[in-house]
């Protein structure tokens, strides 16, 4: 088949149901997903509970939106730097051990960034956070396409509706700790929670049986291990949209409530629940997820949620209100949320721990791009304007899918 035509099958509505048997789900699988589903609410807590002390840190550090947008980089090098090497080492060693490191690493290293005095010490200590929260997602996404593949169901929106929600979650507790405790103090319980989070779960996700993983849907490795030209584009392409849509999600997390500071003059607490409602629409989006991709397949949902989450930020970026910017950001989250998980669920499936690696550091790279390119943006311009950014790459997603769609004959 035509790489061109196996990305329409890999897309199409009844592509999953095809490929792997409906199974029960047994007692093993049934824990294996609730400790993976801890890990990613573990995830998205201890990330959000750093992005909304981002603007206490700023002014601790004395740094202009461009020298924090560099620092912020730090972030996104340290991630996509890992992703790569992530793959690999779930190759070796197996993605679960590698999750509980990478949440290890992650839930620590964020007491970190509090105790930085200059945004080169900051960059560099976001470096570290960054490498442990690229680690955590390539396994973490590695281990749910494995378990995805057991259960024979599109559930790995649910998985990623975890994460939104564990952002939610870190948010709100962001935002009620910044009026009360220092960004140090805050940061620092953080670290503790996570780290004791993550080892307590550990076991559950490390011993829970889970059957061998079938073939990935690309066309058998070679012998040197490296896949047809078909299967790698078809990955790129994957890639391409989940960049775009991250670039969304890490401009939301870095600069919302920067910007319903600095553009609107809201306080610190109203600031913090812009990511908060977003989240919480990501969190709505994704656990609503199964069923739409059910209903209208990945191609449609990709589409639609592209479109929405266009529409979502421009709103978000030019309304004339507070209220009128959540809502922006709760229709961006709601369009948004399903496009990331289909993105980097099919690159696995096609591809392995391998292909999760590759669409997840194109993915990030649009958390590479978004927070220098929307910092100097801002400089130059306003951040409102640097923010629609977000819309024109959401446009792009959608835009890329429906391409995609309505040149290939069925396959």
């Amino acid at each position: 088949m035509p790489p061109i035509n196996k990305l329409r099958a890999a897309l199409t509505p009844g592509a999953r149901r095809r490929a792997v048997p409906r199974v029960a789900a047994e007692p093993g699988l049934r824990q294996l997903r609730t400790a993976l589903t801890v890990f990613f609410a573990l995830d998205g807590f201890v990330f959000a509970g750093w992005v909304v002390r981002i603007p206490a840190v700023k002014e601790q550090t004395g740094a202009s939106s461009s020298a924090l947008g560099l620092a912020l980089l730090g972030v996104s090098v340290g991630a996509v730097l890992t992703m790569t090497l992530t793959g690999r080492l779930c190759q070796r060693f197996g993605a679960r051990p590698v999750a509980v490191t990478a949440a290890l690493v992650l839930a620590a290293s964020v007491a970190l960034p509090p105790h930085t005095a200059s945004p080169l010490t900051l960059g560099l200590v976001l470096l570290v956070f960054g490498a442990a929260f690229g680690a955590m997602n390539v396994s973490v996404n590695s281990v749910a396409v494995d378990l995805v593949a057991a259960l024979g169901r599109p559930v790995m929106p649910s998985f990623h509706a975890a994460y939104s929600l564990g952002g939610m979650l870190g948010a709100g507790v962001g935002g009620l700790a910044a009026g009360q405790l220092s960004a140090a103090r805050h940061l620092g319980a953080l670290a503790v929670f996570g780290v004791a989070v993550a080892a307590i779960a550990a076991r559950s996700l490390l011993v829970a049986p889970m059957p061998p993983r079938p073939e990935p849907d690309g066309a058998a490795a070679t012998e040197g291990g490296a896949r047809p030209a078909g299967t790698r584009w078809l990955v790129l392409v994957l890639g391409l949209i989940a960049l775009c849509t991250a670039y969304g999600e890490g401009a939301l997390a870095d600069w919302s409530a920067l910007h319903l500071q600095e553009s609107l003059g809201a306080g610190a607490g109203v600031a913090a629940a812009g990511y908060s409602v977003f989240a919480l629409a990501m969190t709505v989006g994704r656990l609503t997820g199964s069923a739409l991709l059910e209903r209208l397949g990945q191609t449609r949902a990709l589409v639609a949620g592209g479109v929405t989450a266009a529409l979502g930020m421009l709103l978000g970026t030019l309304g004339p209100t507070v209220w009128v910017v959540l809502l922006g950001f709760v229709i961006a989250g709601l369009g948004l949320a399903n496009i990331f998980p289909v993105a980097i669920g099919r690159a696995g499936e096609l591809a392995g721990a391998q292909g999760v690696a590759a669409a997840s550091t194109l993915g990030y790279g649009g958390f590479l791009l978004g927070p220098v390119a929307i910092g100097f943006l801002a400089d130059w311009f306003s951040l409102a304007v640097a923010m629609t950014t977000v819309a024109l790459l959401a446009a792009v997603a959608a835009a890329t899918a429906y391409a995609t769609r309505r040149s290939f004959r069925p396959g």
